[in-house]
């Protein structure tokens, strides 16, 4: 993975696409997402299977709506996608009677021995790619990030 560099100033000469808001955060994801997806693989899941689990470790259970919105994936896919996870003993659901988005989804004993050993690895790597900011610079950005997905 290359290290990050400072963006260039803002220039009016400058392409569209870098000084663009969306594609910035894009190809940023894609960066510093693309190393740790490898070691995802080498731990026998898929990106999707990594984020559903991850998102449900050290939470309480999560109605698939919210899911959905976390992983980045439809609910279609979603669903699929826990059904299986269901049948491997990884998760349990709480299905609600009115309305299959509002499943509650919460890992199994099974899901979280599962996803586990990625946790840490996913910080480290998370630690690796901030120290290149210093740690002033990945609070702000992370705080940003998150005012960003609030509003």
């Amino acid at each position: 993975m290359s290290p990050l560099k400072p963006p260039p100033p803002a220039d009016d000469s400058a392409p569209f696409v870098d000084d663009y808001l969306a594609y910035l955060l894009a190809r940023a994801s894609h960066r510093v997402s693309a190393e740790f997806h490898a070691e995802v693989a080498a731990h026998g899941l898929s990106v999707l299977e990594w984020r559903v689990l991850a998102s449900l470790a050290g939470n309480g259970p999560l109605a698939v709506r919210e899911l959905c919105d976390r992983v980045l994936a439809q609910q279609p896919t979603v669903t699929k996608l826990l059904n299986r996870l269901q049948a491997q003993g990884l998760l349990q659901r709480e299905d609600s009677p009115t309305d299959r988005r509002q499943t509650l989804v919460r890992l199994s004993p099974a899901g979280a021995d599962r996803v586990a050993p990625l946790l840490p690895l996913a910080k480290a790597h998370e630690d690796r790619v901030l120290a290149r900011l210093g740690r002033g610079d990945s609070q702000r950005l992370k705080k940003l990030l998150r005012g960003l997905l609030a509003g």
